[in-house]
C-alpha cells in the first residue's frame, strides 16, 4: 500500500521538501503517492526520484498531480 502524501495548494519548494523528508521513512519497497497542484511539483519530483534511484510516475488530474515515486524493482 503507497503512503499518501497530500500537498496540494502548497508551492514549491514545500511539495519537494515534505517529499525529500518522508522517502525515508518509508519501508522497503513501499511507494509514495504525493497529491499536488503546484505546477513545479512534477518537474521537482522527477528530478528527486532520479537523485534517490527511484521510479517516478506522473498523471495529470482535475485537480492537479499524481506524483508515484516507486523502488525500480517494486
Amino acid at each position: 500500500m503507497a503512503r499518501t502524501l497530500d500537498v496540494r495548494g502548497l508551492r514549491c519548494p514545500i511539495p519537494l521538501l515534505r517529499a525529500r523528508a518522508e522517502l525515508p521513512t518509508l519501508a522497503p519497497g513501499e511507494p509514495l503517492l504525493v497529491l499536488a497542484t503546484d505546477p513545479e511539483a512534477p518537474i521537482d519530483l522527477a528530478a528527486l526520484a532520479a537523485d534517490h534511484g527511484l521510479r517516478c510516475t506522473t498523471t495529470r488530474t482535475p485537480d492537479g498531480w499524481r506524483i508515484e515515486l516507486t523502488s525500480p524493482d517494486a
